[in-house]
């Protein structure tokens, strides 16, 4: 019994030191070594300042900005500890009403606006902290975004182009646009 014992006591220290010191040692080595940026929450700085992540979205609202993806998290919008959807379905009374006030918000920024209003402006994503739009509701934004900024839409779409990231390895997912460092970009602040 006692030999068995040992074994096990044996066996429980070695495991303990190789999973809980020796694995999360190397793979925090690793990820600061080679993935910096995605360790550190990808960060983005300016004048040393952080303004943000790249990987969480943040609300805009003013007219002279483009306007992130709706977010479901609570008890605050683009809560990164509350990641979650809203779980309404399109026929929830609730549901209806977030996207007609949504709708209505985007009309009342721009009047003359008679595009067709892309879903990723009107809806949330599945964890509430999107990051991106598409291209379509950054191209529905540019019309206002360069009217409150005295610039001609030229002008913002290239900026629009610029920060078009496409398709991972080519072939996942879809073209997309980061809000936050778009927003950047039209103050300046990246280059």
């Amino acid at each position: 019994m006692a030999k068995e014992l040992r074994s096990a006591l044996i066996v429980f220290a070695v495991l303990t030191v190789v999973t809980g010191v020796v694995y999360p040692a190397v793979t925090t080595l690793i990820g600061t070594l080679g993935f910096h940026d995605l360790v550190n929450g990808s960060v983005i700085e300016v004048g040393g300042r952080a303004v943000g992540s790249r990987l969480i979205g943040q609300p805009f609202s003013g007219a002279k900005y483009f306007w992130s993806r709706p977010s479901a998290t609570s008890p605050q919008p683009y809560n990164g500890a509350a990641s979650s959807g809203s779980n309404q379905g399109p026929t929830n009374p609730a549901f209806e009403m977030a996207v007609s006030d949504r709708i209505a918000a985007l009309k009342a920024a721009d009047p003359g606006n008679r595009a067709p209003i892309p879903v990723d402006l009107v809806t949330a994503s599945g964890s509430g902290l999107d990051p991106h739009i598409s291209p379509a509701a950054a191209e529905y934004q540019v019309a206002r975004v360069a009217r409150e900024r005295a610039v001609s839409a030229d002008t913002i779409r290239a900026l629009v182009a610029k920060a078009t990231e496409g398709r991972a390895l080519g072939v996942l997912g879809e073209p997309r646009v980061n809000v936050l460092e778009l927003n950047l970009a039209l103050d300046g602040a990246l280059k």
